[in-house]
């Protein structure tokens, strides 16, 4: 389930009257609209507020429907808001965290830059951010609070509903309406004639409290698949766990014992002291790295980050997350005769390549395997797991030295049969969230 697709969905059966029903004692928005403009008028002569400006344009209505609900009529949001950008205030004074001296929130361009000593707004208000690269994003800001020049403080009237008020902004995808500078912002006098739907009032509040509803509903199925992705990554490391101790699958009494399979594989082979360790099971044995692993420098393969392309010859391979990087054209190519396994030095990333390739960038390890490829590739996203986390700092020195435990090489077969199976059932559950 997508999710925001359903909030989005949600909010446009909203704002085109089709998520409550029609109330005909409802008091017609048009009559709010009167007194609305009633109310701005009196502020005005008070000295309030200032007299709006008015427009000198018309902004087209692409997002709604000629005919609107009954009850209901098309306004724009100066009309219906009050729309004043906050004052500028140092960096210097603004803090990171709330404290006695400093207990109120700033609003700037992107919502909540910090804490500050003052307020300038008291009340509740939707807030537009006009600067920057997430300029036109809606947030909510209650009680006492600073609004800084990035931040557009939305005053309502005659109690339009608050949470309606922002729900509709937000379906506004007011970031259109921004100038295409290197640093976007939003005209106070360009937005003021963007037009909305209303409703009447009381239909406002009926529907922000079923759009309220529904987005619960929303994140309880979202925390849901929160929990069982937690539940199924803990599931698969445990997996693993049980795997690399020789738990998973039973032993074959018959089956060469793993120390024969590491003196064949290396000339003079030298077994581990690990006299303090934990058992092993029956025939496995502990071993070291260099002798279950080659690995091959990943310099002759490399290739710049401008080379990298969206389409091309040849897959490209980093110690990202992605992966495949992206692709390339160019001739220096690892060429697989057996699989291989990528470890990312600064990441930690672990990935299982069968295919030929190029290296996208430095902190690449290409590690051939001399045991069972599959096998190999899990020891490794073990080990990956279970050292110590350093930041971007580089880790392959820990995988290096990590204690590696080998089970007979008919066994290898077996557990990567068995992890493979129960990771599949996992995958199609993981996979049936996300549809």
């Amino acid at each position: 389930m997508d999710t925001k697709k359903l909030r989005q969905k949600i909010l446009d059966l909203a704002i085109r009257g089709k998520l409550v029903p029609q109330d005909p004692n409802d008091e017609p928005a048009s009559v709010l609209l009167e007194r609305i403009k009633a109310e701005k008028e009196r502020l005005t002569k008070e000295g309030k507020i200032k007299k709006g400006k008015k427009s000198e344009k018309t902004s087209d209505t692409p997002h709604y429907e000629q005919v609107l609900p009954n009850g209901w009529c098309l306004s724009t949001l100066g009309e219906v808001f009050t729309l004043q950008a906050g004052k500028n205030i140092t960096a210097k004074d603004i803090k990171d965290t709330a404290t006695e001296l400093n207990p109120y929130k700033c609003y700037g361009g992107n919502g909540v830059r910090g804490f500050v000593a003052s307020y300038n707004r008291e009340g509740d208000f939707p807030i537009i951010g006009r600067q920057g690269a997430l300029c036109g994003n809606i947030n909510i800001a209650k009680g006492k609070f600073y609004a800084t020049e990035h931040a557009v403080v939305v005053e309502r009237y005659c109690d339009v509903d608050l949470m309606w008020a922002y729900y509709t902004l937000t379906t506004l995808n007011l970031n259109q309406y921004a100038t295409a500078t290197a640093q976007p912002g939003l005209s106070v006098a360009v937005i003021n004639d963007v037009y909305i739907p209303i409703p009447p009032q009381k239909e406002q509040e009926r529907i922000s409290q079923e759009i309220e509803h529904w987005f619960a509903l929303i994140e309880q199925i979202e925390q849901g698949k929160a929990d069982l992705q937690t539940t199924i990554k803990q599931t698969k490391n445990r997996i693993l766990d049980l795997a690399i101790h020789g738990k998973l699958v039973p032993q074959d009494p018959n089956d060469e014992p793993a120390i024969e399979l590491l003196k064949r594989i290396n000339h003079g082979f030298t077994p581990c002291d690990n006299e303090h360790s934990e058992k092993l099971p029956n025939k496995w044995c502990y071993c070291s790295f260099k002798d279950v692993f080659i690995d091959i420098t990943s310099k002759p393969y490399q290739i710049l980050q401008s080379q990298i392309k969206d389409s091309g010859k040849y897959p490209v391979i980093s110690q990202s997350a992605n992966f495949i990087e992206g692709y390339s054209d160019e001739n220096n190519v690892f060429q697989h005769k057996r699989a291989c396994i990528i470890f990312g030095d600064h990441t930690r990333n672990v990935k299982y390549i069968d295919f030929d390739f190029i290296v996208g960038a430095d902190g690449v390890k290409i590690l051939c395997p001399k045991v069972n490829e599959k096998w190999a590739y899990y020891s490794i996203l073990y080990a990956s797991s279970h050292i110590e986390k350093k930041g971007y700092s580089r880790h392959f020195g820990q995988i290096v030295q990590f204690s590696m435990i080998l089970p007979p090489f008919a066994e290898q077969y077996r557990i990567v049969k068995k992890i493979e199976e129960l990771f599949s059932v996992l995958d199609n559950i993981k996979n049936a969230l996300e549809v």
